[in-house]
């Protein structure tokens, strides 16, 4: 016996689509219908929201923002998600979001401040002057950010983290495994840091751009759990990073790269290219396994900064300037471009015992 398809199908099962009118899109968000898997822009083409658009919990939900620009109060965090505990972390961790194709999303603390997702992704959306940090990720596991492009943000342009609501850890509620491909941060004179990582391992940098004002630090990697670089790393599942084709436009103010990770943990920093002199530290080393590979161009000034007395670096197929000279000669703390400087306590001396230059270009 046969039967019509349509009588086997349950009668929910369709994708809805809603269009979000001229308005509050904070209020529009509020009472989205629980059936909605996508939302459309486009009725108008600048739009305005008073708070923060919170986002349901969905297997998928798709924001086109059809090219129109957002404007968001100081205080929203522009497209979030609302978890108040650790519990309701881990019941809507499988929630996804694709927020696409904004002209630009301006003003807020956040354009996009996304919590407890897997497998989420921002593409093609242009972030203006946000406070805190213009794309901020906590446990956004597999999240992936394509051509996100942010201009003059106030602190930071993109920050991916640990949760910070009651029950969450740096142990417990990673960025993990995210990846950032072709975005770009035009740093204000107030910009502490172009790219923050912070506790979380395997997420990498493609093709990225930091330029316009000096800020900070284009690239802020550290897994300290409580946030006190003055000592080593100590989160002891964060086990890699990689940046690859980092492009760096400007100077930076402290350092151009931090990094501050596990004894364990393999740090790769391939073909970065720093576009000019710098007055700071290119990188400033506290801990990790630090693989610097493909640097073509190195400048006379630029150095390395180590705060520990035996680091583990390992520079292949780079510029000949990037070299540490020889090992049996290490003078006043410094050994070509390498120095130990604001050394942490019982790392009074400098040795190359776990340095290593190969394969250096002519």
């Amino acid at each position: 016996m046969s039967f019509p398809l349509m009588l086997l199908l349950p009668a929910t099962l369709h994708a809805t689509e809603y269009q979000v009118p001229p308005g509050d899109v904070s209020r529009f968000f509020r009472e989205l219908p629980a059936d909605a898997t996508s939302v459309v822009f486009g009725q108008a083409a600048e739009y305005s929201a008073s708070g923060d658009i919170e986002l349901p919990p969905r297997a998928l939900l798709v924001v086109d923002g059809r090219g129109c620009t957002l404007r968001l109060a100081p205080e929203s965090r522009g497209f979030t998600c609302a978890v108040p505990d650790q519990r309701a972390a881990m019941e809507r961790v499988t929630s996804r979001y694709v927020i696409r194709d904004f002209g630009a999303i301006e003003g807020g603390r956040s354009a996009i401040s996304l919590a407890a997702t897997l497998g989420s992704a921002v593409r093609n959306v242009k972030c203006v002057r946000q406070t805190m940090a213009a794309v901020d990720l906590r446990f956004c596991l597999l999240a992936r950010l394509e051509q996100v492009f942010v201009t003059n943000p106030v602190a930071a342009g993109f920050a991916l983290r640990q949760g910070d609501w009651p029950g969450a850890t740096a142990f417990n509620s990673q960025c993990n495994s995210s990846v950032l491909d072709q975005c770009r941060v035009n740093c204000a004179q107030t910009t502490t840091d172009a790219f923050r990582i912070l506790n979380s391992g395997g997420v990498e940098l493609r093709s990225c751009v930091s330029e316009g004002g000096p800020c900070e630090h284009d690239l802020f990697l550290s897994a300290r759990t409580d946030g006190n670089e003055a000592e080593p790393a100590n989160n002891t599942v964060v086990k890699s990073f990689r940046a690859q084709d980092l492009h760096i436009e400007h100077a930076a103010r402290v350092a151009s790269i931090h990094v501050n990770m596990p004894s364990k943990a393999a740090v790769t920093l391939n073909n970065v290219y720093w576009n000019g002199p710098q007055t700071a530290p290119v990188v400033r080393h506290t801990m990790g396994q630090l693989n610097l590979e493909d640097i073509g161009w190195w400048h006379t000034g630029f150095r390395i900064e180590t705060r520990i007395s035996a680091p583990r670096i390992n520079v292949q197929r780079c510029h000949s300037g990037l070299d540490v000279g020889d090992p049996k000669a290490v003078k006043g703390n410094r050994a070509g471009v390498l120095e130990l400087r604001n050394a942490i306590p019982g790392n009074e001396q400098l040795k190359l015992t776990y340095v290593r230059v190969r394969d250096r270009s002519q």
